[in-house]
């Protein structure tokens, strides 16, 4: 999953940036409005973790016009600001939750997972298909009630194919769904992680769609 991460103050936006990306997330950080209204235009990102006092937009703003011109995106704002009023004022301006500073990293993740739950579709915490339980809190996944060992890469991947099952995600989707734009990746990276993954699945697991991408069939 590829978060937006919008936050102006260095040492918070570098903690959390290295606190989620230790939790399998692709991030990519900016530090004012502008900048996250440009990344908001790539359409490749599935939360917006969002600050509300930024230098040259306000958060608020950014978050307005997002909603005006049909960004569907979940959108958490992270702010020092604990007023009732201003709780009230982001939530009716488009967020989906609130999260004031300082916080516990526990309850950030379990709202971000929260989000991304809520906008997959699922209103349980772990996700199941056929045999497969996959658990993006505590990162297991089980077949058949055995617990698999899994990279942090082939983890990220099945859940970006998994949330939800039968979707199909281009080579391009899935590259961007696993890596921040300060990252370099090889051209077959991502094809590597699935021959991984269709050895310890299964080889039907994860199926090839001829010119479209792959997915998991739907069970």
């Amino acid at each position: 999953m590829r978060l937006l991460l919008v936050e102006d103050d260095p040492m918070i936006g570098e903690s959390m940036h290295e606190a989620l990306t230790g939790e399998n997330y692709a991030v990519d950080w900016v530090r004012d409005g502008r900048s996250a209204e440009l990344a908001l235009g790539n359409g490749v990102y599935d939360l917006l973790l969002l600050d509300l006092g930024l230098p040259k937009k306000q958060g608020l703003q950014v978050l307005s016009e997002y909603r005006q011109r049909g960004g569907m995106l979940p959108v958490l704002i992270i702010t020092a600001r604990d007023a009732t009023v201003d709780r009230v004022a982001g939530l009716d301006t488009g967020a989906d939750d609130y999260l004031v500073k300082p916080f516990d990293l526990d309850e950030l993740f379990a709202r971000v997972r929260a989000l991304l739950r809520r906008h997959a579709g699922r209103a349980q915490p772990v996700i199941v298909s056929g045999e497969l339980t996959l658990n993006p809190a505590s990162h297991e996944v089980f077949l058949g009630g055995k617990l698999l060992s899994l990279s942090a890469r082939e983890f990220a991947l099945l859940y970006a194919l998994l949330d939800p099952p039968g979707r199909v995600l281009s080579l391009a989707e899935l590259e961007e769904k696993l890596y921040g734009w300060d990252r370099e990746i090889d051209s077959n990276t991502v094809e590597v992680y699935i021959h991984h993954l269709r050895k310890k699945l299964g080889t039907d697991f994860i199926r090839n769609v001829r010119g479209v991408g792959y997915k998991v069939a739907a069970t």
